[in-house]
């Protein structure tokens, strides 16, 4: 697949815009979804996801073809949700009622994939105690614990996403898990 986005790439420094729209549908999901976890509101998260593809068009020029793509995008999206994280406390939970409603909250508007209403329920449950607490951490551990186990990039492309060294990267990981089993062993 780097093959392609590399070769869609110098198409786009060529002036094919269209090309770049590939790149965007070859992303779209897993840039919404790392902003989705690092924010906590679907909203957010689209237009930080908008906004990364944005900047990396605009800036595509700097993209150096001997890397990964993949890598500079997610370190494009992870800034801006970093910033948007500092410059607004958040005013809402996905655990807070939707206003018009008697009991409903956003996590009770998740589709299922063919579970009994008990283990939906419970799935749901259990999502939403460790989003909150995913919020919850500091940015630093947020971060990491999100690239690492919510989207599965290896330690080397975290390190290169949030430009940190390997052991710091490391450091945070553990510091984060060790954060969320504590405030999960209540459970």
């Amino acid at each position: 697949m780097d093959k392609l986005v590399n070769q869609r790439i110098r198409q786009v420094l060529k002036g094919d815009q269209e090309a770049f729209g590939e790149i965007v549908e070859i992303y779209r999901d897993r840039i919404c979804s790392l902003c989705y976890r690092m924010l906590g509101n679907r909203h957010e998260a689209e237009d930080i996801a908008q906004e990364a593809f944005v900047r990396a068009y605009v800036n595509i020029e700097s993209f150096q073809l001997n890397r990964k793509f993949s890598t500079w995008l997610y370190r494009i999206a992870t800034n801006l949700c970093i910033d948007r994280i500092r410059k607004k406390k958040p005013d809402y939970f996905l655990d807070a009622e939707i206003a018009g409603t008697e009991g409903l909250t956003l996590y009770s508007q998740l589709a299922a994939a063919g579970k009994t209403p008990d283990a939906e329920v419970e799935t749901l449950e259990l999502q939403e105690i460790v989003q909150n607490e995913i919020l919850r951490l500091p940015d630093k551990y947020r971060s990491v614990i999100i690239l690492r186990y919510i989207d599965d990039l290896s330690l080397n492309e975290i390190a290169e996403v949030l430009e940190m060294p390997l052991g710091t990267v490391k450091t945070r990981i553990h510091r984060g898990r060790e954060a969320l089993r504590k405030r999960l062993h209540n459970m």
